[in-house]
């Protein structure tokens, strides 16, 4: 009968440690790939080409987002010729995304965007002139 329990536990003992050694192996890789995964903001920079299109079946209207500056959690540069205020970026869910303001003398424009597939899908919001717009972005 001795015996019996020596071998359930040795048993239980190997299964601790093929357990803990397959938790280590899950964490660490874990850990390797978010740390692969880290987002860079700083692929903002540079000069965009933002098509402004009202629909899909019109043809490109195209304008410059110019991003000078990503610093933390902010950046700055123009849009549409207007400088941008407010710029705020967040990597937090895996990829880039953006939030501005501009404005004119109809208003504020509130812009908004995330960065897939190195392209920026956006969306425009005028307070002023009361529409909202979609837009997507390619680098120069």
């Amino acid at each position: 009968m001795l015996s019996a329990f020596t071998n359930l536990n040795e048993s239980t003992t190997m299964n601790r440690r093929l357990f803990t050694a397959a938790a280590t192996a899950i964490a660490f890789t874990s850990t390797k790939a978010a740390a692969a995964d880290v987002v860079k903001a700083d692929v903002l920079l540079g000069t965009w080409d933002v098509d402004l299109r009202p629909n899909p079946a019109a043809p490109a209207y195209l304008k410059s987002l110019i991003v000078t500056v990503v610093s933390g959690g902010t950046f700055s540069g123009t849009f549409y010729d207007a400088e941008i205020s407010v710029g705020r970026i967040n990597v937090d869910w895996g990829t880039v995304r953006i939030a501005f303001v501009t404005s004119d003398g109809s208003g504020p424009y509130n812009h908004s965007a995330v960065l897939r597939d190195g392209r920026l899908e956006g969306l425009t919001n005028s307070t002023g002139r009361k529409f909202l717009a979609y837009w997507s972005a390619t680098k120069k």
